[in-house]
């Protein structure tokens, strides 16, 4: 049986249990994974099977459930339960579906190209692709030890309501990944690298991922505590992410709504350098969190989310719309679990000029940050604390890797005197070069 018509019987026993309006995703999926370590085989799994969400709305209140039994007497049973519990839920006036003159109606799935149709690998290919990462590795003398996996998983997704809207798409991914360790008990030291492609063929060689993880852990043996003081520190492209990732998360609707987001007074107010912009666009060709429509129904549309430093729009599904008295931007994304909550795909930061070595340079005493640990951000205010290790820099050069050191500040002050290198990686869902932060404070020796 499809995916449309599991969902479209869930959305029927809705109706029948007495549901007002209802919407329903059916999602299929099957992964296969492959770990090594230490040259032996350590776990190898698969996985595969359908879940179904249901969302019913009555008067105003509404309740989702979830369920993996997909017999006709589980459907009836789980619509039922969920009319039951929208019934006793509170109400909220945001709550709801989308008009029927908002939800996409064309849309071209295959022009995306985010699903790979050759055949799934074999467990034989996966293991291959992890031996010749961890022979990459271990070509490199130093290296003691090493873990390495490989991956693949496609997933179907179809949603159904009661205003109308059907339709569903698939996605593939295949990976490799390794993990190099040099040294022995304290002085231990390890790095990694993976890659990932949705179209199989689009895949680096496996031993040159391994080999990578390898250089990067070497580069790491005999690291110590920096400095404590103020000093700038480089976000490699790695992790660069992550700080960005806190300016989405203030902008979420969610977030925004409750007035619980450090940027809930800063509509139209500068949060970047004034020669940065960050856009959104789910439409973009052979990337991984591309799609042609929301969780809602909504046509995806690429967006600008900060234009030339200044931010003009926060990230909305349709109650948060309501809430805040705007419109959706087509943001919703959601499981079967609960209803759709704001979320983003396909990440651009834009402005960057300097490679990550000019930034280096330009930084002269400083820090490079390559890996993150712990994480104490206050979604409130922006301060920001996080444990980190990576490489020292003098004189505009890397003198000696650093490990065990905190690095603080404020998410605001921090974003506002970012430089951006051009080092971002094109195939990612999510481009973000290495960003170079002035005037942190670091906690060493």
């Amino acid at each position: 049986m499809t995916l449309e018509d599991l969902g479209q019987r869930l959305l029927d026993a809705a109706k029948r249990a007495g549901a007002e309006s209802a919407d329903a995703i059916a999602i299929r999926g099957a992964a296969v994974s492959l770990d090594l370590r230490a040259g032996a085989l350590e776990q190898a799994e698969r996985s595969e099977g359908t879940e179904l969400g249901l969302r019913v709305l009555i008067g105003g209140r509404q309740a989702c459930v979830s369920v993996s039994d997909i017999s006709d007497r589980s459907l009836e049973a789980v619509a039922e339960r969920a009319v039951a519990m929208a019934r006793e839920a509170p109400a909220d006036p945001h709550a709801g579906l989308a008009d029927p003159s908002q939800l996409a109606t064309v849309w071209d799935v295959a022009a995306l190209q985010i699903a790979d149709d050759t055949a799934e690998p074999s467990p034989a290919a996966l293991e291959q692709d992890a031996r010749l990462a961890e022979s990459g590795a271990m070509a490199l003398r130093g290296i003691t030890q090493v873990e390495a996996s490989a991956s693949y998983s496609r997933r179907s997704v179809h949603l159904v309501a009661s205003n109308g809207f059907s339709g569903g798409y698939a996605r593939t991914s295949r990976s490799v990944s390794a993990v190099a360790f040099t040294g022995t008990g304290t002085g231990m030291e390890r790095d990694w690298a993976a890659e990932s492609r949705i179209f199989q063929s689009d895949l680096p060689e496996a031993v040159g991922v391994g080999g990578l993880a390898a250089e990067r852990a070497l580069a790491r043996v005999d690291a110590r505590k920096p400095k404590t003081g103020s000093f700038p520190v480089l976000f490699d492209e790695r992790i660069a992410s992550t700080l960005i990732g806190h300016l989405l998360s203030a902008v979420n609707g969610s977030s925004v709504a409750r007035g619980s987001s450090w940027l809930r007074d800063a509509l139209g107010q500068p949060v970047l350098p004034a020669g940065l912009s960050l856009a959104e666009d789910p439409l973009r060709v052979r990337a991984g969190s591309s799609r042609p429509f929301d969780a809602e129904g909504l046509a995806a549309r690429p967006r600008t989310i900060v234009d030339g430093g200044v931010l003009i729009g926060w990230t909305l599904d349709l109650a948060t719309a309501r809430k805040l008295g705007m419109e959706s931007t087509a943001s919703a994304s959601r499981g079967t679990m609960g209803p759709p909550s704001p979320g983003v795909s396909n990440i651009d930061l834009i402005g960057g000029t300097a490679t990550k070595a000019d930034l280096i340079a330009q930084m002269g005493t400083g820090l490079v940050v390559t890996s993150l640990i712990g994480s104490t951000i206050n979604p409130t205010t922006g301060d920001y604390s996080r444990g980190a290790s990576g490489y020292w820099v003098e004189n505009g050069e890397v003198q000696f890797a650093v490990n065990e050191c905190t690095i603080a500040g404020n998410l605001r002050d921090m974003l506002a005197r970012i430089t951006a290198a051009n080092d971002a990686r094109a195939h990612l869902s999510t481009r973000i070069p290495s960003l170079l932060v002035e005037g942190m404070t670091l906690a060493g020796e």
